[in-house]
This record gives C-alpha cells, structure tokens and sequence, in this order.
C-alpha cells in the first residue's frame, strides 16, 4: 500500500522539547529518556537523569547516575537517528501478537456457512421498502432476478443522499464504482454465473480502509486529502464475492468516537445523540437503511459501542481472523475488522467472504476453517453466564431487566446456562499497550505539530494520549504484554469447560477480550423508554465464531428487536 505524502517532520529534537513544555508538560518530563532541561539546551547530566528518575519511580544512588550519562547520550542519538527513519503507517513492528497459545488446538477441515432459507417478499413499487431487509433475503431477490443489483444500488445511494444531512455517516459516495459493479455483477447473473450470497449486495466501509481511486481520511483532518492506490484486502474480497461498495462511512478522528471532521455522527433512533463509535458510520448507515451491510472495525469496543447504540447486529471476530491490510493502523496486536448487519445470519455471511490468511498481513497466520449453521440449537452447546456481572445492582446495571429476559429465553430453548466467572486480571493496567501502540502508529502528526488539526483536544481526545503515551517506559510496555499472556492463559481455561459465554455488552469483559482476542458478537435485545435499542454479547473461544453466532442467532430468531428499524424523517 502507498501512502500519501506525509506531514513534513521535525527533525529539530531540541525544537520538539521545547514544544512539549509549551504544551504544560512538566519541566522535568520528555519522551523515554530525555528530559526538558535538554529541550532547554542543557546538556544530559546526573541532576537531569535523578530528575528523570524520580518520574519514572525508581531509584539510583550518584555513583550510578553518573554512569548512565554516557549511555543516555547514545540513546538520544539513537532516537534521533530513528526519527530519520520513514515510517508510514502500513509498516507493522517486527513483532506480531498471537492470541492462541502453544499446545492450543484450532478447528480443522473445510468452511461452510448454513444458513435458513429467506422468506417469500413481495417487490414493493417504491424499493425504499426494501432498505432495511436482511441480506439473506435481499440475496434471493437477486439471485432469483426479482430485482437487481443497479435497482437496489440507486436505491441505497439516493437513501444515503437524503438522509446524510442529518446523519452525517458519510465521508465519501463511491457512485461511479458502484453503479460499475452493480451492472456488472447483473451481467453476470445474466450469463448464468452467481458469485454467492453477496452478489449485487450494496455495503458501505470504514473510512479507514483504503479504496483505490477515492480518498481515505481517517476521520481525521489532517488526512482528509490522503488517497492510497490499492484495495484493502477486505475489500478486494468484498468485490470478490460479488458485494458492491457504495460508500465510504465516517468514523471518529483516527478510530476513536463518534466526531469526525465532518461533524458529529448521528443515531438514526435518535437524532439528538451521537452514534457511538469509532465505528461511527457504519452503525449508523446500517441501522438506517442506507446500506445493506458494514465493515468496521474495533480495537477497544467500536463495533461493540455503535452496534448498542444504532441497534445492529455487530461481530468482532477473533484476531487474527481478518486480514488488516490496508486498514489503518491504530494497534498492531489489537486491531480487528469484522461485519455489521441486520442480523446474525447476515453477519455469517459477511465473515465468510472476508476471513483468512492473505499473505501479507502478519497477523493472519492460521488458516482455520469457519463454520456456521443456523440449525444448531442452544441445547447442543455448553453456555455459561458471568454471574456476578447479571447479580448486580439495577442501580448501578439499568440493562439488568433485558439482559436477564434474554437469559430466560435461552432457558426456554433449552439452554443448560452454567454460571462461571469473568477471569480476574489486571486489564486496566494492560491498557497501556493501546495507548502506547497507538502512539507509535501516529508518533510523526505528535512531532510534527499537526495533532492540533484534529477535531477534539479535550484530555480524552488522541492528542493528549499521544503525548502523555510517550512518557510509558518500554519495560513497562513490554511487562503489560507480559500480563496479557497471564489474561490468554485464563481465558483460554474458561473456553475449555464453555463453548459460549452470555455477558452484559459493557463491563470488563470488554476489555479484556479486545486483549486476549476472542470473539463477541452483540445484538439488540430491547429498547429503553426513549425508544433507543440496548444489547447483549455473546463470547467465544479464538477461532469459534460459528459456535457463538448460532447461540446467537437461536436467540435473534425467538425475538424481533432486530426487526425493528428507526424511522426518519423526511
């Protein structure tokens, strides 16, 4: 992938300092080793490396800091030689992150995806009725030539033109590619040859996967010119399987909540409230019948975040999963992309055409098959339940009615639910591999200055993160990624005695699973008395999507919050 030119970089160390204590860092703060009396001109001493130390909590006697002086010196040279080095945001570390331990068996043998057959539809006279049918249906409309691909496609464009302005869900319209693909894939259907289920299917993507021909921001200012001249894999896959892209959708300034910078994602059930993010766009378009299906992507809860709040049917699969090439970097060893739809089959489906190694993203190792059948019952597979997560407080856990009527109508299915408890670890300290991460990935807009041209500046917002993230020791990074291994091991014994574990969509589970990479997939299952949608998540072990979607989807199928869709106005 080939990146636009980037921001021009400082290579001025001193200068960089010398903004950083602008910034109202501490006088005796700078990033790693160095401090600000370098950025003032000072040379490194023993008083700057006890000023240093004292920072970082430890401590050393004279004799010792006097001799780390030289040292010091040759690392500040090797940073600064270091920031001499291009390096685009599509250059992965040498290190890549597994989440399956060794001796860890995955599933064998071949993919295959059943799913019930779509029920009997009537083609209305205004196709706008069609705007929020699931994609299984929508297939066999396709496939059965009742209407095609470039009906559908002009559809879910003019859907996306009328109701932008309210949403603002979308950053770019692919029109030219798509009304070229939806004509295409008719042709096709024409001459005898049906690429699947996805065929003539209109999705919108993330606008941080790279779409060759049209620009790909980020979300963010600072790229909203950036093009790339290649497909990300998952879209090349996409096209593959006959879908056909008609939109670039927003997400929050590089991966992180609802505001981008063309203003503030909405939620299409109510309009007043944000769309939740960072997977900001692809929430809400879906939920608003203004495509078929998404492909977002999450690193610490954004498709689990903006499939609660729009009310769609989200998956997080597995790390390691779905190639990441040519998706923004935000995390190397925490990045997943994953399908948000109407319903669990559609999401099966999606996964389906994306899944599995390409040969370039180093985080797709395994080949593993993925299987998934809507016939499974929730009796065939051991469930659990974390306890103590439903037993709290409605006080404190106001999802507490919907969550246990969901646990009651897995009951009635025949669910055997055995409780078991969330493994115990320290998550919030492992976070520091995110924000150190996402540092590194945008260490050259926080040298360069132009973190300033992103939307949000509060403390919470990126620019504040990637500065502070410069000040978390190596070691301490490298013994956060230590602890996760401790998290995997526990998680891994949980998944030996459950195939899937029902949980409250917020919480530590969430955490921790974006940690030790398992799988969730989150659907609606109520609405509040403002008429917005919640949730419940289903977890399984790496690798086991199928198991996890067909509890789910047994759960969908004996419900209709799914079913229902926001109206909108005009």
């Amino acid at each position: 992938m080939s990146e636009a030119t980037p921001p021009a970089r400082n290579p001025d160390r001193r200068t960089f300092m010398a903004r950083c204590a602008g910034l109202g860092l501490s006088g005796t703060l700078l990033p790693g080793v160095l401090w600000a009396r370098v950025a003032e001109g000072a040379d490194i001493t023993p008083e700057t490396v006890a000023a240093a130390a004292e920072i970082a909590g430890v401590e050393f006697d004279e004799a010792e800091r006097k001799m780390m002086v030289d040292t010091l010196k040759q690392q500040e040279q090797q940073i600064e030689d270091l920031h001499k080095v291009a390096l685009p945001n599509a250059v992965p570390p040498a290190v890549t992150f597994d989440p399956v331990l060794p001796g860890t068996r995955l599933p064998e043998g071949k993919s295959e995806v059943v799913t019930t057959p779509a029920p009997a539809v009537v083609v209305p006279e205004k196709l706008d009725e069609l705007a929020f049918l699931p994609v299984t249906t929508l297939a066999e409309l396709v496939r059965k030539r009742r209407v095609t691909s470039v009906q559908l496609t002009r559809m879910y464009l003019d859907r996306l033109r009328r109701y932008d302005s309210t949403l603002k869900a979308v950053v770019t319209l692919t029109e030219d590619r798509a009304l070229r693909q939806a004509a295409e894939r008719d042709a096709e259907l024409a001459r005898g040859r049906y690429r699947g289920p996805l065929h003539g299917i209109p999705w919108g993507a993330k606008d941080l996967l790279a779409v060759r021909g049209y620009p790909t921001t980020w979300g963010a200012a600072p790229y909203r010119t950036q093009s790339f001249d290649e497909d990300a894999t998952v879209v090349k896959r996409l096209d593959e399987a006959g879908a056909v892209l008609v939109a670039k959708l927003s997400l929050g300034s590089l991966a992180q909540g609802d505001v981008w910078f063309g203003g503030t994602t909405k939620n299409p059930w109510k309009t007043d409230q944000g769309s939740s993010g960072s997977s900001a766009g692809p929430g809400s378009a879906t939920a608003a019948g203004l495509v078929a299906f998404a492909v977002g992507s999450e690193t610490l809860g954004s498709i689990s975040s903006p499939s609660t709040r729009n009310g769609v049917t989200g998956l997080r699969p597995t790390f390691g999963r779905v190639p990441r090439t040519g998706a923004m970097a935000l995390s190397w060893t925490m990045d997943k992309l994953g399908p948000m739809a109407r319903s669990v089959e559609d999401v099966a489906l999606v996964l389906a055409a994306i899944q599995g190694p390409d040969g370039v993203d180093p985080s797709t190792p395994h080949a593993v098959p993925f299987r998934f059948d809507a016939r499974v019952r929730p009796s065939a597979l051991r469930i659990g339940y974390f306890r103590n997560a439903f037993e709290r407080d409605e006080k404190d856990y106001p999802n507490k009615p919907f969550d246990l009527a969901t646990l009651e109508v897995l009951r009635r299915q025949g669910a055997n639910l055995v409780p078991v408890d969330l493994p115990t670890f320290a998550y919030g300290a492992m976070r520091l591999v995110l924000t150190a991460e996402a540092a590194a990935a945008f260490d050259e807009l926080t040298r360069s200055g132009r973190d300033a041209e992103l939307t949000e500046q509060g403390p919470n917002a990126w620019p504040n993160t990637f500065r502070t993230a410069r000040f978390i020791p190596a070691v301490d990074y490298i013994n956060a990624n230590r602890a996760r291994t401790l998290a995997m091991r526990g998680w891994a014994e949980l998944f030996r005695n459950v195939d899937v574990v029902v949980t409250p969509t917020s919480g530590t589970q969430l955490v921790a699973t974006n940690l030790t990479g398992h799988p969730a997939v989150i659907l609606p299952n109520g609405f509040r008395a403002d008429g917005t949608p919640v949730s419940i998540t289903f977890l399984g072990g790496l690798f086991e999507e199928g198991k996890l979607l067909a509890v789910a989807n047994a759960y969908q199928r004996a419900t209709d919050f799914h079913l229902k869709h926001p109206t909108l106005p005009g």
